[in-house]
């Protein structure tokens, strides 16, 4: 069992260089939100820009295009094809263009359940061979099409909290071992959310120590999703990407809980913390 502490993230981080651009901190790709779940697609993109993500392109539902547009700057925000408020099968084609241009790409926070958000995690789980984060809705659509993620050229990381594991798999009493079983199965890295979360590869393991209870609000793990696909960009190997994201997540809701109270803590203020933990 491994455990960071912030000096171990801050030694994990990938240097910069001083003539680096924008293009060499990682191009990033969003699919996220649905008409009533605009939320969760603007704060997994500001996750990623948080953590250090050098362009990030949110592709989302026409009908909440200008909803997100308004609500974020720093993004490269685009409309995508939509049926009944979600990603259509459409969709899944403008994506497949996109898809050689990125270095990692993020699917799942607000994205809804149809047939056509599934075509399009289907033609990003087979068409990419980059980094791929799956979160939220996505690991939903999953559960009964697992074999989409065997198999696959390039890592696959998931994020379920402990509800969506279950719809993946038996949780069981021993998280840990649940954790690495499925984790094995499906040759990815799997991030068991929840009080000491699990990240594992199969084989290695981290347990993270940060966090708090107070961080169970809705919008949090879209923060986390777009933590971990930026530091994939970034070209962070998977299982240090995802440990890194989460000690970091947990340590921004840990300053919030002492600086706001526990109570009135939001996502939208562990984004203000996050880069004072990476200085």
């Amino acid at each position: 069992m491994i455990r960071l502490d912030h000096q171990a993230v801050l030694d994990l981080l990938p240097d910069r260089d001083d003539f680096a651009h924008k293009g060499d901190f990682g191009r990033v790709l969003l699919l996220c939100g649905s008409r009533g779940y605009t939320g969760a697609a603007a704060l997994a993109a500001m996750g990623a820009l948080r953590t250090g993500a050098g362009l990030v392109y949110l592709g989302v539902p026409e009908s909440i295009f200008a909803i997100e547009a308004v609500k974020l700057w720093e993004p490269v925000v685009f409309p995508l094809p939509e049926e009944d408020g979600m990603l259509s099968r459409e969709a899944a084609a403008d994506v497949a263009r996109l898809l050689p241009e990125m270095d990692a790409v993020m699917i799942g926070p607000g994205l809804g359940r149809s047939a056509g958000t599934l075509a399009v995690l289907e033609r990003v789980l087979e068409d990419f061979s980059g980094p791929v984060v799956v979160d939220a809705d996505g690991i939903n659509l999953l559960s009964q099409h697992k074999d989409m993620v065997r198999g696959r050229t390039g890592p696959t990381i998931l994020t379920p909290h402990e509800g969506e594991f279950r719809r993946l798999a038996d949780l069981g009493e021993d998280r840990q071992q649940a954790a690495a079983a499925l984790a094995q199965e499906l040759g990815c890295v799997l991030v068991l959310k929840g009080h000491r979360t699990i990240i594992t590869d199969g084989e290695r393991c981290y347990e993270n120590t940060t966090g708090n209870p107070w961080m169970a609000v809705g919008g949090s793990g879209d923060v986390l999703a777009g933590m971990i696909v930026s530091l994939l960009g970034q070209k962070m190997p998977a299982m240090e990407a995802a440990a890194v994201a989460v000690w970091l997540h947990g340590a921004a809701g840990d300053r919030c809980a002492r600086e706001l109270g526990q109570y009135g803590m939001l996502p939208t203020d562990m984004l203000q913390i996050l880069p004072r933990l990476m200085k």
